[in-house]
């Protein structure tokens, strides 16, 4: 018997990177894996590399009605849900004085608000006992030269 035979896995953001290899392994350790993502060519792709019956629904975290769709979708098709691996963000690099209101509302929409709701959204579709993994960014924990500014900004102080 493999450790997670009989358990329903949950992966946003499950058919790239991170997620997809996660999903890979959780279904590799007998879950029945449900991933999420905004592309439905990579989550074609990604069913076809995990292969054996994983479901894969087209849900964009930052959208509430599409994170109550997966949800309808998994607890419908594989049940209630024993793990929750929420994975979903993107990372847009441009340097700060360039940033645009849209940036920064996608990538917050997505890696704080989705996160947040993705997770609130779930509590009546987890069984006892369940797991919710937050899977973050390295970003703050490894050094990055930052992108030179197109212009340089004088400041003054005056006391």
């Amino acid at each position: 018997m493999q450790r997670l035979e009989g358990k329903v896995a949950v992966v946003t953001g499950g058919n790239s990177g991170i997620g997809l290899a996660t999903a890979k392994r959780l279904q590799q350790e007998g879950a029945k894996v449900a991933i999420s993502g905004r592309s439905q060519q990579t989550l074609a792709d990604a069913v076809k590399a995990i292969g054996n019956g994983v479901l894969a629904v087209r849900a964009d975290v930052s959208k509430r009605t599409d994170v109550d769709r997966l949800y309808q979708e998994v607890e419908q098709k594989l049940g209630k849900i024993d793990i929750l691996f929420v994975n979903a963000g993107i990372a847009k690099f441009v340097p700060f004085a360039e940033t645009s209101e849209s940036t920064y509302d996608e990538q917050f929409d997505i890696n704080i608000k989705g996160a947040y709701f993705t997770i609130q959204q779930a509590l009546p579709v987890l069984n006892d006992g369940a797991s919710i993994i937050l899977n973050t960014s390295v970003v703050s924990s490894k050094e990055r030269p930052a992108p030179a500014l197109t212009r340089q900004p004088k400041l003054r102080c005056a006391l």
